[in-house]
């Protein structure tokens, strides 16, 4: 069995997670095309995954990793994943998939702006430029000259990555006191909770293809989540951060290969600008941390 370690190891799970994301996303369109909703999306990518990270769970920290000692935050926590969650998934069956996979790497943009107007952070004119250059890659994406996308679709999708970014900041107080399995369980127990409430409303029969598309996306999105948690404890977040949109060139060959949807260049020249945005403000914010914590010089 092959063990992973340092900063490598944490790149190439950051690699695995970001190519089991592509897959997830592209099962589930292809789910979508069959009639799936988002709601049934999200209760069967928790089914299916749930018991990849059980297995993880039982093989690694220990079934007693999952219990908690702030269950109002992880309450806090799931409704806001669960709501984006949601909303992305909505997107994915209204927008092409290289399209919904880019608009969904604004939440850096949106995570800049939260931390501002409700933990005070401060931002400097780095982080605001590149928010506002995320922005308009957003617009180049949108297409508003040309072949306009679905209004509704980019509507949904930058909610959902408005959710995610709030998940983001959470998960800075969560993650000091409670154990990544914990978070990671108690997430994807709520998402198959809400999604078996919404089942009976949105939820029908489908072909045992969509099914089968189903169950791959679950279980590519159990292993995604955990590569993606377990790549933080071997690197810092600036090393793997990078390797995360990987996932949109797997939106676009996946899109191209199985659903025959080649990317128009305004998605491509729009993706270019939200990955600019994004890597420069993690760049930005690992710079802001360094200078936190420096040592103070002698007098």
């Amino acid at each position: 069995m092959i063990r992973l370690e340092g900063i490598t190891g944490g790149i190439l799970l950051r690699i695995l997670a970001a190519g089991s994301f592509s897959l997830m996303s592209g099962l589930m369109k292809l789910a979508a095309e069959t009639g799936v909703t988002a709601p049934e999306m999200m209760f069967y990518r928790a089914i299916f995954g749930l018991p990849v990270v059980l297995a993880w769970v039982l093989m690694g920290p220990g079934i007693g990793a999952i219990t908690t000692r702030r269950p109002l935050m992880h309450l806090w926590r799931c409704a806001l994943g669960v709501t984006g969650i949601l909303c992305l998934f909505q997107g994915l069956t209204l927008l092409p998939l290289a399209d919904a996979t880019t608009l969904g790497f604004t939440a850096p943009m949106f995570a800049t702006l939260l931390s501002f107007l409700f933990l005070k952070e401060a931002v400097g004119r780095h982080r605001w430029l590149a928010v506002v250059v995320g922005f308009v890659g957003v617009m180049v994406v949108m297409r508003p000259g040309g072949e306009a996308l679905p209004a509704l679709g980019v509507a949904f999708t930058l909610v959902g990555a408005g959710f995610s970014a709030g998940v983001t900041v959470t998960l800075r107080h969560l993650s000091k006191t409670e154990h990544v399995a914990a978070i990671v369980f108690w997430f994807f127990i709520a998402c198959a909770v809400v999604g078996a409430l919404l089942l009976p409303v949105f939820g029908s029969v489908h072909p045992p293809l969509a099914f089968g598309f189903l169950i791959g996306a679950g279980m590519a999105g159990g292993v995604a989540q955990l590569a993606m948690t377990e790549s933080l404890r071997l690197a810092p977040v600036s090393a793997v951060t990078p390797f995360d949109y990987l996932q949109i060139a797997g939106a676009v060959l996946f899109g191209w290969l199985a659903l025959s949807v080649a990317p128009s260049i305004s998605s491509l020249a729009g993706a270019a600008l939200i990955i600019a945005s994004g890597l420069y403000t993690a760049w930005r914010e690992q710079v802001r941390r360094r200078a936190v914590t420096a040592p103070t010089p002698p007098i």
